[in-house]
């Protein structure tokens, strides 16, 4: 009967064991020493060899020759645990057996000796699954168990054991087995096996359990099976549903282009194929990953799983972007892959985040822009050197507000250009005129237009605890904004009710006081917009408008 090559190719002894040199010097030191502990906790993912390492210590310890990290293989009690049919060594599998009942029968069958070897032994595979209520029944035993037993748990999820059960064994952490030691592992079982394989399909095979022996055994198997003696690395990635690295070049060819285009027709050549969009992304998530390690530890880190040809590939790829560019993708695409897992249109989701990698490409961080802006050195500005005297604009500050479109650099639509921003909104002194010319100029100064036209068009009152407003209908909305009522409070110093009066004629207003202001206003704007600095923004941001601008001395 066919045996699978996880099974065939299980280790038997310490010496055969891969990886996990850790736990194997421990054990190998506590058995040549017969220290050997009452209870052991083997913790860590799936496949990398806790029931395994179990099986090897129970056959070091009931060995004819043992204790010894050098079992025999050919006494009974060896050949029994490498035949699954040990009589001393009992294996529980808690996912079925994690009941109080059973931790009762267990706890009863401790109290007799080995039938014929030198220990009995427990293992508990999957022990985080036991009830909290089977643990309690099991701990006094766990404790102080006879000398005759030995208790090896096996866990993926050692934080659902109770501190109270851990603490009362000695623990290993299993780890993920090395890209490097896995490869060679597996392709010693090709060699064994009398299988021709490439060397980019050992690759992705070894690639394919994520660390895990086990995983990667039976991708292994599952390649043997489809492409028979001769395993090829376009077959095997089409089997394990992996993307060659020629596809996932495509997309930074396509980022270095900035051909939004292409990335759709990518996403359409992906669906006409029958590949699945999820295993792309998470591919793709990946590959990104390996470009933004290379980038920052050289081709030949040993942070990055890959043959030696993808390692030169991922070299000279990322090399043609920057470390702040990658991170930036790296986090745009792991967004897309969590969407992706509960999308309805995956498709539409894909090619709505490649467009924005594409996107994201074009953007000029702050710090380059202002560093360009102050060197003479920004894209569109003219050689005018940056002035060092003191101009307008230690005085004045201006708004500039460019249109999406055309800003390429990652700032908010709005930046102000001066030494200081405005200030927050503050109440404005009475000193100004009357309650109208006093609501006028703060609206203004805080860029309330819209606001300020309905005051320049209201008869303004103030009555006891009210401010009555008479207008037209048309100014309406805007008396009753809730940034009126804010000026109103900030004027008058306490919570004050507006009352609004409608007219069917436009009320006849006496002219504004502010008239004086505007004209200094105007000499202000001209002032701010001959500066070099706010020429050079402006010239960046072409098609940009001075929305205000505001004389900071006079609100000092």
């Amino acid at each position: 009967m066919y045996q699978v090559i996880a099974r065939k190719y299980r280790p038997k002894s310490f010496a055969e064991l891969i990886g996990q040199e850790h736990v194997r010097t421990t054990l190998e030191n506590a058995l040549s020493q017969s220290r050997i502990a009452h209870g052991y906790i083997f913790s860590g993912q799936r496949g990398t060899g806790k029931t395994t390492v179990a099986r090897i210590v129970a056959r070091c310890l009931n060995c004819e020759q043992g204790p010894t990290i050098s079992p025999c293989g050919v006494c009974a009690s060896c050949r029994d645990i490498s035949g699954g049919n040990p009589i001393d060594v009992i294996e529980i599998d808690a996912a079925s057996n994690r009941g109080i009942n059973e931790m009762r029968e267990l706890r009863e069958s401790v109290r007799f000796r080995p039938a014929r070897d030198r220990y009995k032994i427990f293992i508990i595979d999957e022990a985080h699954q036991i009830t909290n209520e089977a643990f309690n029944a099991l701990l006094k035993t766990l404790e102080e168990p006879p000398e005759w037993v030995v208790f090896m748990m096996c866990t993926t999820e050692s934080h659902k054991i109770p501190n109270t059960i851990a603490s009362r064994c000695q623990q290993f952490s299993f780890r993920s087995v090395d890209y490097g030691q896995l490869l060679e592992h597996i392709r010693g079982i090709c060699g064994k096996e009398n299988i021709a394989a490439e060397e980019e399909a050992l690759s992705v095979i070894t690639l394919a359990g994520e660390g895990s022996v086990r995983d990667s055994l039976s991708a292994l198997d599952q390649a043997i099976a489809c492409c028979g003696d001769r395993l090829e690395a376009a077959e095997v990635r089409r089997l394990l549903g992996r993307f060659s690295m020629q596809t996932l070049e495509q997309v930074t060819a396509a980022l270095l282009e900035g051909n939004a285009n292409r990335m759709l027709e990518i996403v359409q050549e992906l669906e006409h194929s029958g590949q699945n969009l999820q295993h792309f992304c998470r591919e793709l998530c990946r590959f990104f990953r390996n470009l933004l390690v290379t980038r920052v530890g050289g081709a030949e880190t040993r942070l990055v799983a890959a043959s030696s040809n993808e390692r030169a590939r991922l070299g000279e790829m990322a090399a043609k972007f920057s470390e702040e560019d990658l991170t930036r993708y790296l986090h745009l695409i792991l967004e897309l892959f969590q969407g992706l897992q509960v999308s309805l249109q995956p498709r539409m989701h894909l090619e709505l985040g490649l467009v924005r990698l594409v996107h994201a490409g074009r953007l000029q961080g702050v710090e380059e822009l202002i560093a360009q802006m102050r060197s003479g050195n920004a894209p569109a500005a003219p050689p005018t050197p940056p002035s060092s005297a003191s101009t307008p604009m230690t005085s004045t500050t201006s708004r500039l507000t460019a249109p999406a479109p055309a800003a390429k650099a990652a700032v908010a639509p709005a930046a102000s250009v001066g030494a200081a921003p405005a200030a927050a909104a503050a109440p404005v002194g009475a000193s100004t005129g009357d309650l109208r010319g006093r609501l006028l100029e703060w609206l203004n100064e805080r860029g309330q237009t819209f606001i300020a036209d309905a005051v320049e068009h209201s008869i303004v009152k103030e009555g006891a605890g009210e401010v009555e407003f008479v207008t037209s209908k048309e100014f309406k909305m805007a008396v009753q904004n809730k940034d009126m009522q804010k000026a109103v409070d900030a004027l008058m110093k306490r919570a004050t009710k507006i009352k609004l009066t409608i007219s069917d004629q436009a009320p006849a207003v006496a002219p504004s006081q502010g008239v004086d202001r505007r004209a200094q206003e105007d000499e202000a704007t001209t002032r701010a917009l001959s500066n070099p600095e706010v020429q050079r923004y402006r010239d960046l941001f072409p098609g940009s408008e001075v929305r205000a601008v505001r004389n900071l001395k006079e609100t000092q």
